[in-house]
């Protein structure tokens, strides 16, 4: 059971921190989409892929106290910080864990906005689609977003860049 819940504490040992949820969101479904063994159920939602399982796993291990979730509020919304505490990496030692290391990845992607995040992620949903198919898709469920042709050209590039990684 506690499987799916030491492979998500492997990921926030391999950053400092995570800010914000729909990125958190993003990162795990764009590792997953690397062929990195996340198990969490994906749906197309509002801001694109989204697990509820994710959400829930999350919250199950902050009130376990493996993870910190730090509410910070800004202009006119919260922001939310992700941490593994010293519990949580208590944890993780005592857990045979079958990912590869995930420190490039997140890196790359921690550089990132979640505008961006957004993008590629979304368009790693549709993939199966011809590369045309996926940018009207995009332009289509994400048009309040105004994303450009060299946002998808920027989003193709990074796919392939972060695919390419061990």
């Amino acid at each position: 059971m506690l499987e799916n819940h030491a492979k998500l504490m492997q990921f926030f040992s391999s950053t400092e921190e995570i800010v914000g949820r729909k990125k958190l969101q993003k990162m795990i479904y764009i590792l997953k989409k690397c062929e990195i063994p996340f198990e969490e159920r994906y749906q197309f939602h509002f801001y694109g892929p989204y697990s509820e399982e994710l959400t829930l796993r999350v919250e199950e291990m902050c009130n376990l106290g493996f993870v910190t979730e730090t509410r910070e509020e800004k202009k006119n919304y919260y922001q939310y910080r992700y941490q593994l505490t010293d519990s949580g990496r208590d944890f993780l030692k005592h857990y045979e864990m079958d990912l590869p290391p995930l420190n490039q990845h997140i890196d790359l992607m921690n550089e990132r906005s979640s505008r961006f995040l957004e993008l590629v992620s979304t368009m790693l949903f549709f993939e199966d689609l011809p590369k045309e198919e996926v940018a009207e898709k995009v332009f289509t469920v994400k048009s309040a977003q105004n994303y450009s042709d060299e946002d998808i050209e920027e989003g193709w590039t990074f796919i392939e860049t972060i695919r390419g990684m061990h």
